[in-house]
């Protein structure tokens, strides 16, 4: 398929017999910026298949063609968190068209319960912002007076998990994503606000490369002004044992009028942190990530002022605003430990 690649209502690009021809460099993708190929920027926004709920939506809405590619034209390549998308050549599509107004598909998407397939599957709707709502756990984009909350499973655990970061990030007067407990999930305000700013995940100028110093280097041309929230964010991932920081977990805001690189998305996708996956050991000396944030410091000693003061009480206070049962006295330990080892 031949088709144009837009921002808004501009033409940024248009991909024919595979070639791309960019047509305003300013406003286009960070992805197109590095790999000149649509169709693979395409698969980059598709929900993932290996979800069953996926799979379930899929069959609810009647997609003849399941493949990446396919299931993303469906819905325009559109997206709730930046303004691209894509159109036929020759089209006379506007934005209007086909940005999301509802979250009709949004129970099938979270729950995939037979009721929520089936309401799904005997509706006429067809544009849903799930076909484009990437990541491996089971989520869904529901409208909550006009915002966009991004709604994940949890349990106990990552729910607390998920809070105790955003909350500690508060105290520590970080640049966090707003959540909130919601009924056996965790549920996240749109931080772009509709894509009244783009988000740029990190996978789109760093590929799968997470490598600390190589992101620090590429931030640096293209935005410098991220290094310090950065900074804070890898440091967050140390104290709180959060394993699983990648390149669609973090990334750019950008301003959607000029395509100017504003600064670093807020902190987000904790789930895996702290007590999600059981009450990790007290580190005795080391472990991966103490060793990674410290290799880090010790290249850029200039980068050290970003780093935040924790206190037991901080961590304390953290916990008895959540305000959910957990083991206090091993958290404060494990987070006090891990802060001490790195300082």
């Amino acid at each position: 398929m031949n088709y144009e690649v837009l921002s808004g209502n501009s033409l940024v690009a248009v991909w024919n017999d595979n070639t791309l021809t960019v047509k305003n460099e300013a406003l286009l993708p960070l992805f197109l910026r590095r790999i000149s190929n649509a169709d693979m920027w395409l698969e980059s926004r598709a929900i993932d298949s290996h979800r069953a709920n996926s799979r379930l939506l899929k069959k609810a809405l009647r997609l003849t063609e399941k493949d990446d590619i396919s299931t993303v034209i469906h819905v325009n390549g559109a997206t709730v968190t930046d303004n691209y998308w894509i159109r036929e050549e020759g089209s006379e599509l506007k934005y209007e068209d086909v940005r999301f107004t509802d979250d009709y598909f949004s129970n099938l998407a979270l729950k995939g319960t037979y009721d929520s397939f089936n309401r799904a599957a005997n509706s006429k709707r067809s544009r849903t912002p799930e076909l484009t709502n990437v990541g491996s756990f089971e989520k869904c984009w529901k409208l909550k007076k006009g915002k966009w909350w991004m709604y994940k499973k949890a349990n106990h655990d990552e729910a607390f998990s998920e809070l105790f970061v955003y909350e500690l990030g508060k105290a520590l007067d970080m640049n966090m994503a707003t959540y909130e407990r919601g009924d056996k999930c965790i549920r996240t305000l749109d931080f772009t606000d509709a894509a009244t700013v783009n988000f740029e995940p990190a996978s789109a100028f760093m590929g799968d490369n997470e490598d600390y110093t190589d992101v620090i280097e590429a931030l640096k041309k293209l935005c410098p002004e991220a290094i310090p929230d950065y900074i804070k964010l890898v440091f967050m991932d140390t104290v709180v044992a959060n394993p699983d920081r990648h390149t669609n977990n973090f990334g750019l805001l950008r301003d959607t009028a000029t395509g100017e690189l504003i600064g670093l998305a807020p902190n987000y996708d904790n789930n895996m942190a702290l007590i999600s996956r059981g009450y990790p050991s007290k580190p005795k000396s080391s472990d991966m990530l103490i060793t990674l944030f410290r290799e880090l410091i010790d290249t850029y000693p200039e980068y050290r002022e970003y780093i935040p003061v924790i206190t037991e009480d901080t961590v304390r206070g953290v916990i008895s605003k959540i305000g959910m049962r957990v083991r206090t006295a091993e958290i404060v330990e494990l987070v006090m430990s891990r802060y001490e080892l790195i300082m």
